[in-house]
């Protein structure tokens, strides 16, 4: 009948497709692509915002290079320093230590541009385990700083700080702290230190300053590095009973007062720099305080 005859073609059907089905192991296995999740970001070491101005590591080379023409700006053209030939070609203050430091960077976004990044404050800083990898520090071309290598924890070199003339205001430098204060939490600092600079190269110009330092702010030995021999510049020539406290004071920069005022202390001994036409003294920072101090000011300004 029909309808044997439709059920015998079904099963010739069903029977066909059956010997030519593939057996399930024999199917070769192919690895399908999967779509890829991004790697998360890492959270910054140092991500402070304030309105426009963000301060944060520095993170291309165009934003490094912005650091080395500020520097450059305001060590030599203001500050009258001797640039090097290649300095004032590129009018950049560049040398090694660069390529293997932290930028710490104060950036207008209002007046940045794609790929030209408006740098208005900056400082270098390069961690003792990095400066162990890469030959040492900045300051030990002046100091001998083995009385820090021996001090338990990790440390920090800061230096090259410099801020944009068009932004010297309490604010600009409360944020650069501010920065520092996540740098110290982020890497667990306990020591930070670096060549703290008075302008001009007339020490006993500078001596009511220096003996000032010297007798108030003098480190304690096992933290006390010392001028070089062949550099060193004794500071203690005006007595203490001779010493005006209030003009000695006044003969300091802003940044080695705020140094002070956290705790900080010198080193024996300073160095004439003359190529930065500065008299370099060592200061030297223990942490301890820093971090609850400054946050606890930068934070109400908006600062994340």
């Amino acid at each position: 009948t029909k309808t044997c005859r439709t059920g015998n073609r079904d099963r010739d059907i069903m029977n066909m497709l059956a010997k030519l089905a593939v057996p399930k192991g024999v199917l070769p296995k192919f690895a399908y692509p999967r779509r890829k999740t991004p790697a998360p970001t890492p959270p910054r070491p140092v991500d402070v915002r304030a309105r426009n101005l963000e301060i944060r590591l520095a993170e291309t080379p165009e934003e490094i290079e912005a650091a080395q023409r500020l520097r450059y700006n305001v060590f030599y053209r203001e500050m009258g320093a001797i640039p090097t030939v290649e300095a004032a070609r590129h009018e950049r203050d560049a040398d090694p230590f660069d390529t293997v430091c932290d930028h710490l960077l104060v950036l207008d976004t209002d007046r940045s541009q794609p790929g030209r990044p408006f740098v208005c404050g900056t400082y270098r800083l390069i961690r003792g385990a990095v400066a162990k990898a890469n030959g040492g520090f900045y300051s030990a071309h002046e100091y001998d700083l083995s009385a820090l290598l021996r001090h338990p924890g990790e440390l920090v070199e800061l230096g090259r700080s410099c801020v944009h003339e068009d932004y010297r205001t309490g604010a600009v430098m409360q944020l650069l702290w501010g920065g520092i204060a996540e740098y110290l939490n982020a890497y667990d600092i306990k020591l930070m230190f670096g060549c703290g600079s008075l302008p001009g190269t007339d020490a006993e110009a500078l001596m009511p300053a220096l003996s000032y330092l010297h007798h108030f702010h003098m480190a304690p030995s096992d933290i006390r590095a010392r001028a070089l021999d062949d550099l060193y510049v004794k500071i203690d020539r005006v007595p203490l009973t001779r010493l005006d406290q209030r003009a000695a004071r006044a003969m300091l920069p802003p940044l080695i007062k705020g140094y002070m005022r956290v705790g900080g202390f010198i080193g024996d001994g300073a160095v004439i720099d003359n190529q930065f036409n500065t008299t370099d003294v060592c200061i030297i920072v223990p942490t301890d305080h820093i971090t609850e101090k400054y946050q606890r000011h930068y934070k109400p300004c908006g600062t994340r």
